[in-house]
């Protein structure tokens, strides 16, 4: 069959490409923005791209169209796909229809940790040879790509409440009926759909009431929104998580009692033996299970660990075969990447765009890297951070870092300046991109650690951060 996707070049509608291009057929696509990594991935897996949305692109006639959530009335290969009344689907359907019928979907939700708590699953039934299909929202650094089929019978997707379709406004993630359900946590996001937190919460009950009662949902113990939506009704055996106090031997013995009380009596614990959550001991029902030692930092990371681990345990993989492979994991793009090292100098790159992911990334950072200089680079690109729903938490969640530089694009709705105000002469608000470069770049010395948070590209800043350190280290 001829596939025609419209919004190819997103990162789940692409996967979805890769998947139906393994499964035999034609694909085809469109979108605003055909550019790499995506369409390299695309175009090298034989699937011809077409830039903008035009009615010809539905020339010759498609088989079916099917239709990312970014499309909207009003665009012509859209009106011409109505006009015509060829069939369409949204793509969360036809991967339920085509992909995951039949297959146990273990499932990844939550308003932070999904992409790389994905990630760290498909990473250890990849390791204990299960072979597993995913489709993931950013690209495995241990895999390459964002999705593929797979040869058995376990599917592991990253499971996004964002709405399907113009025609379909349920969260993407009821369509499809996971097994193995990890909810990491639940926060007000995506202010441009939903209006309030208890909208959220009603699309996650919908998602419990899918998963059969001989599956298994993994959660955090102390999360009050995600208690609430168990509270609404759950036919599905439980496991908790949490993080049990650290030994004294790293990190902050107080600070690391405290979260000792609040995550007593989960299933799932880790204890931290290092602050900066590059070590932790795992135990189940309070049986050992063993150490964890890895490349991965903050204690986000330890309860995405935890998580995956518990997941894992659900189809027969047992925790230190997990410990086994996530000891080499190694990350997820765009997840506190390193984009490089010039004058002693390192630049990361991370997706951080809500203030609680914000702030988990940075205090993980300092952690890590002690008394060294943090400078803080922020685009407040999502919808939700540029409406302003998040503007009261962000100068708290920025406050770890020794330097901040804020982009303040022409439509923030918001007054960026009063809302962080706190952060004194420590910030620096840019307008244009070239102000932004100046303003990170400033009087950065070695040991200095440079930390650009969006999730679009952002002009490229990080790049222009390297080579205006390597070209000032070269005296030009």
């Amino acid at each position: 069959m001829h596939f025609h996707i419209l919004g190819i070049c997103g990162t789940f509608m692409g996967g979805l490409a890769l998947i139906a291009r393994a499964l035999g057929h034609r694909v085809t696509g469109s979108d605003a923005n055909v550019y790499p990594p995506m369409s390299t991935q695309l175009e090298a897996a034989g699937i011809d791209l077409m830039q903008g949305y035009a009615a010809e692109h539905l020339q010759p006639t498609p088989d079916l169209v099917i239709v990312g959530n970014a499309m909207k009335r009003g665009l012509p290969v859209v009106e011409a796909m109505l006009d015509r009344d060829l069939p369409y689907t949204s793509g969360p359907q036809w991967l339920a229809e085509q992909g995951l019928r039949g297959r146990h979907v273990l499932a990844v939700a939550g308003t932070h940790g999904k992409t790389t708590t994905a990630s760290m699953l498909a990473w250890i039934l990849e390791a204990a040879g299960v072979k597993p299909g995913f489709l993931i929202g950013g690209v495995p650094l241990d895999f390459g790509l964002s999705a593929r089929l797979g040869d058995g019978p376990y599917f592991v997707i990253e499971a996004d409440e964002y709405d399907t379709a113009f025609f379909d406004k349920r969260s993407k993630f009821v369509h499809y009926r996971p097994r193995t359900l990890v909810l990491n946590n639940l926060e007000f996001d995506h202010a441009d759909i939903f209006d309030d937190l208890a909208q959220i919460q009603r699309q996650f009950h919908h998602l419990v009431r899918t998963v059969p009662g001989t599956g298994r949902i993994i959660h955090p113990q102390q999360d009050a929104a995600l208690s609430e939506v168990l509270a609404m009704g759950c036919w599905t055996p439980c496991d908790s998580t949490g993080v049990a106090a650290a030994s004294s031997e790293d990190g902050d013995p107080e600070a690391n009692n405290r979260l000792a009380s609040e995550w007593s009596g989960c299933d799932w614990q880790a204890e931290l033996c290092a602050g900066d959550g590059s070590a932790f001991r795992l135990s189940f029902q309070g049986q050992p299970q063993g150490r964890l030692e890895w490349s991965q930092i903050g204690l986000h990371n330890v309860q995405n660990a935890l998580s995956a681990i518990a997941a894992a345990q659900h189809i027969g993989i047992a925790p230190e075969q997990a410990i086994t492979a996530l000891s080499r994991f190694q990350g997820v793009k765009r997840r506190m990447e390193l984009r490089g090292i010039e004058a002693g100098v390192r630049v990361y790159d991370d997706f951080a765009h809500h203030p609680t992911a914000i702030a988990s990334t940075l205090t993980g950072l300092r952690r890590q890297v002690g008394q060294a200089r943090i400078i803080a680079v922020l685009e407040p690109r999502s919808n939700t951070m540029r409406m302003g729903s998040h503007a009261g938490a962000l100068a708290a969640s920025l406050d770890v870092a020794d330097r901040v530089v804020v982009y303040r694009p022409p439509d923030l709705a918001w007054d960026a300046a009063s809302a962080l105000t706190t952060l004194g002469d420590r910030l620096s608000l840019c307008t244009e991109l070239d102000q932004v470069l100046a303003a990170a770049t400033a009087e950065l010395r070695s040991g200095d650690h440079v930390l650009v948070m969006s999730n679009g590209g952002f002009g490229g800043i990080h790049q222009r951060i390297l080579e205006r350190l390597a070209s000032s280290a070269a005296g030009d």
